[in-house]
C-alpha cells in the first residue's frame, strides 16, 4: 500500500502545518490580551437607548433581568426594556409586564428564532416613529451589570458603532459542565476578545451584550435569521470595515448549561451556523484581507476557517497524542512527523497554561481552578460536537436552551 501510506502523509503534513499554524497564531495574538487597564467614563449620559431582549419561555429568568435593567446607573428616560414574547406558551409576558418592560407578543410557525424575532421587532420600532440612538440585546437569562450603558453611552460617544460586552457566567460553580464552560469563557473574554481589542482587530460577537448603533442598522438592515445570528452580522460589519469593539468593563452574566448532553445540543447549533456562515463569507473575507492587506479581515477569515477558538486544543492536543504514541499495529506508524513532537508538547503546554493565567488575570473565584482538572475533558468534547455540526450544518431549526436559575444581582455579588 505505497500509494495509500503517501497520500496518508500528505494529508497528515497539511494537519501538521494547518494545526501548528493556528496554535502558533493564537499564542502569540493571545500575548496581547495579558495587559488591561479599566477607562474612566468620560461622557455624560447622552443616547437613548432601545434595550432589546427575544424571549421564548422564559417566565423563570427574565424578571430578575429586567430588574437589573431597570436599576442601570443610567437616566431611566434615556432607555425603553422591550420584550419579545416569541411564540410563548407560559407567562413569559404577564411575569415581564408586571416588572415594567413594555412586551410584544409575536406569533409565527415558520419563522422561529432569536434572529426573526430581532427582525421582527427592529421593524416594528421603526414604524412606530420612536427615536433612539442605538440598540441594545440581551438574552433573557441574563443579568447586567449597573454600569453597563454608562460604559456603552462612553464608548458610542467616541464614534464606536458594535460595541459587544463582556459575558461573563452566573452559575459558574453548579456543575463540571457549566464550570468548564465558565473557564472558556473568561480565558476567552482575556485572551481572545481583550488580546484584538488591543490589537485594534474586531471582536467577535456573542449574541447578548451587544450594542449597535441605530444608524448603522437602518442602513445595513437586521438580515441575520441563522443560528448564529451574531456571528453573521458580525463577519457583515467586518465586510463593511466597520470593525466591532471589546467592551471589557461593561458585563452582562450568562446562563450556562449544567449538563454534558444540554451543553452539547447548545454547542451543537452554534457549530452548525458557524459552518453555514463561513461558507458563504469565508472566501470573500479572505479575497479581500489578502487584496487590501487588511489584517482584521484576515483575522476575521481565520476565525471562520477554525470552527472554534477551543478546537485549535482539540487538534493540537490530538496531534501530539498521535506523535507520542506512534503504535506500530496502526496506520499511526506509516505516517511521517513534519514538525517535532517538542514542538506539539510546548503548543500544548502554552494553550493550557493560559487558563490558569486567565483566571488569575480576571481574578475569578478560587474555586475556579479546580475546574482545570476536568477542563481537558471537556476541551475533547468539542471534537464530537464539530464532527456533527458539519455533517448537520444545513439544519436552520432554532433549538431552545431551557433556562432554569432566576439567580438576582445582589446574590452575584454576594457570593
Amino acid at each position: 500500500m505505497p500509494l495509500f501510506h503517501a497520500l496518508l502523509n500528505v494529508c497528515y503534513a497539511l494537519m501538521q502545518l494547518f494545526t501548528g499554524f493556528i496554535g502558533l497564531y493564537q499564542i502569540i495574538l493571545s500575548l496581547f490580551g495579558i495587559w488591561h487597564r479599566r477607562e474612566p467614563l468620560r461622557f455624560e449620559p447622552a443616547k437613548r437607548f432601545c434595550i432589546m431582549i427575544p424571549a421564548h419561555n422564559e417566565e423563570r429568568v427574565i424578571g430578575p433581568l429586567i430588574d437589573s435593567l431597570r436599576a442601570q446607573a443610567y437616566p431611566q428616560d434615556l432607555y425603553d426594556i422591550y420584550v419579545i414574547a416569541d411564540n410563548c406558551t407560559d407567562h413569559t409576558r404577564e411575569v415581564a409586564e408586571r416588572h415594567g418592560a413594555l412586551v410584544h407578543v409575536r406569533q409565527s410557525d415558520d419563522k422561529r428564532g432569536k434572529g426573526y424575532a430581532i427582525e421582527w421587532m427592529l421593524e416594528r420600532i421603526w414604524r412606530s416613529g420612536q427615536a433612539y440612538d442605538a440598540v441594545v440585546m440581551f438574552d433573557a437569562d441574563n443579568l447586567v451589570a449597573p454600569d453597563f450603558l454608562r460604559v456603552m453611552n462612553d464608548k458610542l460617544c467616541q464614534g464606536h458603532r458594535v460595541i459587544q460586552g463582556y459575558l461573563d457566567v452566573k452559575n459558574p460553580f453548579d456543575t463540571w459542565v457549566s464550570v468548564s464552560m465558565a473557564i472558556a469563557y473568561w480565558y476567552s473574554n482575556r485572551m481572545w476578545q481583550n488580546a484584538r481589542q488591543n490589537l485594534g482587530l474586531s471582536c467577535s460577537l456573542g449574541g447578548t451584550g451587544l450594542c449597535i448603533d441605530m444608524a448603522l442598522l437602518r442602513e445595513m438592515g437586521w438580515g441575520a435569521t441563522g443560528l448564529t445570528e451574531d456571528l453573521e452580522f458580525g463577519v457583515r460589519c467586518v465586510e463593511r470595515g466597520i470593525l466591532p469593539i471589546w467592551a471589557h468593563d461593561a458585563k452582562v452574566y450568562d446562563e450556562k448549561p449544567t449538563t454534558l448532553l444540554s451543553s452539547f445540543r447548545q454547542r451543537l447549533r452554534w457549530m452548525q451556523g458557524h459552518f453555514h456562515c463561513a461558507q458563504h463569507h469565508l472566501v470573500p473575507l479572505l479575497r479581500a484581507g489578502l487584496r487590501e492587506r487588511n489584517f482584521a479581515k484576515l483575522d476575521a477569515a481565520i476565525y471562520l476557517f477554525q470552527p472554534m477558538r477551543f478546537l485549535i486544543l482539540f487538534l493540537t492536543s490530538l496531534m501530539m497524542v498521535l506523535q507520542v504514541s506512534k503504535p506500530e499495529t496502526t496506520l499511526v506508524s506509516h505516517v511521517t512527523s513534519l514538525l517535532p513532537t517538542d514542538f506539539w508538547i510546548a503548543v500544548n503546554v502554552f494553550l493550557y497554561m493560559q487558563m490558569p493565567l486567565a483566571l488569575f488575570l480576571e481574578r475569578v473565584n478560587w474555586r475556579a481552578y479546580f475546574g482545570l482538572v476536568l477542563l481537558p475533558l471537556f476541551l475533547w468534547t468539542w471534537g464530537p460536537v464539530v464532527f456533527q455540526a458539519y455533517f448537520t450544518r444545513a439544519n436552520r431549526r432554532w433549538a431552545h436552551t431551557v433556562h432554569k436559575r432566576a439567580i438576582r444581582l445582589d446574590q452575584l455579588r454576594s457570593r
